[in-house]
């Protein structure tokens, strides 16, 4: 039998200590908090085990309620994502201002998102502004993309579109896919800058490359109405539709809906325009306030 890969390394008052899953298994059997986030992590993950997502969640509750700030902040994010319901929103925020206090950024974004929404916490923009402002400061590109949004709107800090559109630019160029979205958004709109429909798509189509499916829309919106600066183009506002209606986006449903109805940029097809557009309802829209192709 093949002797398992000591991946996992360990700091202990006598030095560094290498171990393999068994060996870390042992260690967060034992109680140890350290061992516990490690291995709950590698059972969620599939890391050097088969994944177990019910028992590595518990290794990591074990681990977060031992003080381990790395279990809270993860625990905290898949919250946040939606794809953890172990906690509620009060552990949440009460795990996110225990990890930040223990030093880590990360953590201050989602305190301070807790603080923006109100989440088990009074609403205060201006505490969000001040934490998201740490965490961009320790390079927490989505902290820096949710401060650019408070100023942009005015919440918790002075009005100032400048300040967001430049926010949203070094957030976008660090990778945020959300600032790449913004970014398109202030090009498109004129937010901060001069309106410019051509870097709007160019910034859009980062993003939707990136899998977001509201740039995908936004897309599909603009070359379903064509400008100066950018064309008309039927088939790729189609495609662009449909691929912000299979990520779940209703308004770019009902316009898929259209284009099979019409023919636009695509073959005329009243089955898949009905099931579309019954797809749309079913999600809340009906085409009252349609502003696709």
């Amino acid at each position: 039998m093949a002797e398992e890969e000591k991946n996992y390394v360990f700091e202990t008052p006598e030095g560094s200590v290498e171990m393999d899953i068994g060996e870390v298994r042992e260690l967060a059997d034992s109680g140890n908090a350290d061992g516990q986030y490690a291995y709950g992590l590698s059972l969620v993950l599939g890391l050097d085990t088969d994944t177990d997502e019910q028992a590595g969640y518990g290794y990591l509750e074990k681990a977060a309620e031992n003080g381990q700030p790395d279990a809270m902040l993860f625990l905290v994010k898949m919250y946040f994502s939606g794809q953890y319901m172990g906690i509620d929103s009060t552990e949440a925020v009460d795990y996110s201002q225990k990890a930040s206090d223990a030093g880590i950024p990360e953590a201050k974004l989602y305190l301070g998102t807790a603080y923006m929404d109100g989440l088990s916490v009074d609403k205060d923009y201006s505490v969000a502004a001040d934490l998201f402002r740490q965490a961009a400061n320790a390079g927490v590109q989505e902290a820096r993309n949710s401060l650019a949004y408070l100023y942009e709107e005015g919440l918790g800090v002075p009005k100032d579109e400048n300040k967001a559109f430049k926010l949203y630019g070094i957030a976008a160029k660090a990778g945020n896919i959300n600032a790449m979205f913004r970014t398109g958004v202030c090009f498109e709109y004129g937010i901060g800058t001069g309106p410019d429909l051509s870097k709007a798509v160019e910034w859009y189509e980062k993003a939707a490359k990136e899998g977001d499916a509201f740039a995908m829309h936004r897309l599909g919106i603009v070359y379903s109405r064509g400008s100066k600066a950018v064309g008309e183009d039927p088939e790729k506002a189609f495609g662009w539709f449909l691929a912000a209606a299979l990520q779940g986006i209703a308004d770019a449903m009902y316009a898929v809906g259209i284009c099979y109805r019409d023919g636009y940029g695509t073959d005329a097809d009243d089955v898949e325009s009905e099931k579309w557009i019954k797809l749309a309802a079913d999600n809340g829209v009906d085409g009252s306030d349609f502003a696709g192709t």
